[in-house]
């Protein structure tokens, strides 16, 4: 069914379930509706009900199946337009089609944002040819922008060699666990990584393959990452900033590289950034190389990453870590979850 110009969507607050309306024609999208003041609640959000909307020509309907929460989204809520949704990566199928290029059951990715359903183009898209025993969701964490950020910060950007020793923070979310085993993967002699548990320390260790891991709230970093690293690091992948990267510079080893991939530490308060680190100086003294970098403009990398990962995870020789919350209803609780570093892995939403 069209919606006609005087169909006037239906809000309720996001994590609330919607009003009881016919499932089999309505669409579900999460909107962000004012500016977050630090982290972001329910209250910024709300769950828009419409009707599901028919393609135009050139144009095919997609019902999602996996939508992705990640950090670099709590960014774009500063200028995001409000009362409209989030960009968000999501994974779903074709419904219906009216371009030749794209058919019913056709599995593809995209970045319409947090929805039930989306229009897209074949320039919008990506068709996924999944392969046997390979999950979907995988293409939204380790074989997505997840594990390709990770892939880019350890090959391209810091050039990890075979046996060296490799530092990861925010070890435990997608980007990390996917870094600690593409880093094994790569040949790494050791693996660390920092996390905001003792829990999520073990997890590490026992299921993902590092062979250390520490709760940076249980000491002073640089002492923690010294003790874990006696022979020093050669590669540090930074997703945090501030104190993770002082630390990271007083252990790395001469001709030690950093590639900087995010900055979870000033997320929720970019105006109020944590102090540049004390010894930065020693980037000169110990001749590092420290670069930052956009995934976006490395998908070259693309095939190479399912080259390397693909018949890894056939065999069942690693997985895409994740943690997954039921329901477009509860989009907003596991964004804020995960912001909370609640999530174990690459946070999904399975619409």
């Amino acid at each position: 069914m069209e919606v006609g110009p005087a169909m006037r969507p239906r809000l309720c607050p996001a994590g609330r379930p919607a009003p009881s309306v016919d499932a089999m024609t309505i669409s579900l999208t999460v909107h962000q509706v004012r500016r977050p003041q630090g982290r972001p609640e329910a209250a910024d959000f709300a769950l828009v009900q419409e009707l599901i909307p028919v393609p135009a020509e050139g144009q095919a309907l997609v019902e999602n199946v996996y939508l992705s929460v990640d950090p670099y989204l709590r960014e774009l809520m500063d200028d995001n337009e409000l009362n409209s949704p989030l960009e968000g990566r999501a994974v779903g199928r074709v419904v219906s089609s009216r371009t030749p290029l794209l058919s019913a059951g056709d599995v593809v990715l995209h970045r319409q944002g947090w929805r039930s359903h989306a229009l897209v183009t074949f320039e919008e898209i990506r068709v996924l040819a999944v392969p046997d025993r390979v999950p979907l969701s995988a293409y939204l964490g380790i074989l997505g922008g997840t594990g390709l950020s990770a892939y880019v910060g350890l090959k391209r950007v810091a050039g990890l060699r075979p046996g060296e020793t490799v530092f990861i923070s925010a070890a435990a979310g997608g980007v990390g666990t996917a870094a600690g085993r593409i880093a094994r993967l790569l040949g790494a002699r050791r693996v660390i990584g920092s996390t905001g548990s003792v829990a999520k320390a073990q997890y590490l260790v026992e299921h993902v393959g590092f062979d250390a891991a520490f709760d940076y709230h249980e000491g002073p970093i640089a002492g923690r990452l010294a003790a874990a690293a006696p022979d020093g690091i050669d590669v540090y992948l930074d997703n945090v900033g501030g104190e993770h990267l002082e630390a990271a510079i007083d252990v790395l080893n001469d001709r030690g590289r950093i590639a900087w991939c995010g900055a979870v530490a000033q997320y929720d308060d970019p105006g109020n950034p944590p102090p540049a680190p004390r010894n930065l100086y020693d980037v000169v003294g110990k001749q590092l190389r420290l670069e930052g970098f956009l995934v976006r403009h490395h998908l070259d990398l693309r095939d190479e990453l399912e080259e390397l990962l693909v018949p890894e995870l056939q065999a069942g020789r690693i997985v895409s870590d994740q943690t997954v919350v039921d329901g477009i209803e509860r989009t907003v609780d596991a964004f804020v979850a995960m912001l909370g570093g609640e999530n174990v892995g690459k946070m999904l939403v399975r619409v």
